[in-house]
């Protein structure tokens, strides 16, 4: 499980301009379909690429045109190879639900959506590469930067002080993850199998001391001891389902890149230690900017920027 910056795809498109996405036509994206334009690192960015980015910026009622467009793609790339080579990617299951949670949020059908997206000139795979990327960079960027965001003592004591001397208080909660493992050949065949089975055994689970024997009794399942989390730390895809839970229960279960997951609560209380206090104010912190005001984000683009090969057309 990867702690990372929320994504909002709502944000992204800006409540989708349904209306004004029909006016636009996909044959000015087809218009310009192949010509490379950039290569960065060896990717290629094609005319029909910045087309399809430019469309999509006219849906977010962004400006700047091809040339915010083509920047766009640029910085996305490089962060399409980071990613890669880090191996912080979410799932292609994660992307997939997350569009379909767009398309629900605008009372559409992934079908509806995928039309008015190809009218648009953007395109239903333009549209999830972008969503990938959103997903898994603020992950990349926890991963490099997380030890680093530390609040010093006399920080830590200012911010307590500024709120009247007393801690925070947080939930603390003690995971682990039950993983009913589906192998990549086999996904598409036994999935809802493996669901059924999953969703079949949460009512079956001992508590988290016997979690192991518990496991040895299914074929193909891993237990993985999460330790102590705090609620701001929750992923953004658990944390509804963490906090619908009990102490001692079983959250719903998910569809993975691992196969099918849920997580047992061990142990839930509420704390106001240092770290708990350390974490909220962070997370308030991080609460008040978007992704692409993280210092720390930008730092980590930079760095890549410097040192890639790109190749104008």
């Amino acid at each position: 499980m990867m702690m990372g910056g929320k994504f909002s795809i709502v944000g992204a498109l800006s409540a989708l301009a349904i209306a004004g996405a029909l006016s636009f036509s996909a044959a000015t994206v087809a218009r310009a379909a192949s010509e490379v334009k950039v290569i960065v690192n060896n990717v290629v960015i094609t005319s029909g690429d910045i087309a399809k980015r430019t469309a999509f910026l006219r849906l977010q009622h962004q400006s700047g045109g091809a040339a915010e467009a083509k920047k766009q793609l640029i910085d996305e790339v490089l962060k399409r190879g980071e990613i890669a080579r880090v191996q912080q990617s979410v799932s292609t299951q994660e992307v997939d639900a997350a569009y379909a949670r767009f398309a629900a949020g605008n009372k559409l059908s992934t079908e509806q959506l995928g039309k008015i997206l190809e009218q648009a000139g953007v395109g239903v795979e333009h549209f999830k590469q972008y969503i990938a990327v959103q997903m898994s960079w603020p992950r990349l960027v926890n991963f490099r930067y997380g030890s680093a965001n530390r609040l010093s003592g006399g920080d830590l004591v200012k911010r307590m002080m500024e709120a009247g001397g007393d801690k925070p208080v947080t939930t603390e909660y003690f995971l682990q993850q039950v993983i009913f493992v589906i192998p990549e050949s086999k996904r598409g065949a036994i999935t809802g199998k493996r669901q059924a089975e999953a969703n079949a055994s949460r009512s079956k689970f001992p508590g988290c001391d016997s979690s192991k024997a518990f496991a040895a009794n299914y074929r193909d399942v891993s237990i993985r001891s999460l330790g102590r989390v705090l609620a701001q730390q929750l992923p953004e895809e658990w944390k509804p389902l963490v906090e619908k839970a009990g102490d001692g229960m079983t959250t719903g279960t998910r569809v993975t890149e691992k196969g099918v997951e849920y997580l047992a609560i061990c142990k839930k209380r509420q704390v106001n230690d240092d770290t708990a206090a350390e974490i909220v104010f962070r997370a308030e912190d991080l609460g008040k900017k978007t992704g692409s005001e993280d210092p720390n984000s930008a730092k980590y683009l930079e760095e890549l920027r410097a040192k890639a090969q790109i190749i104008n057309k």
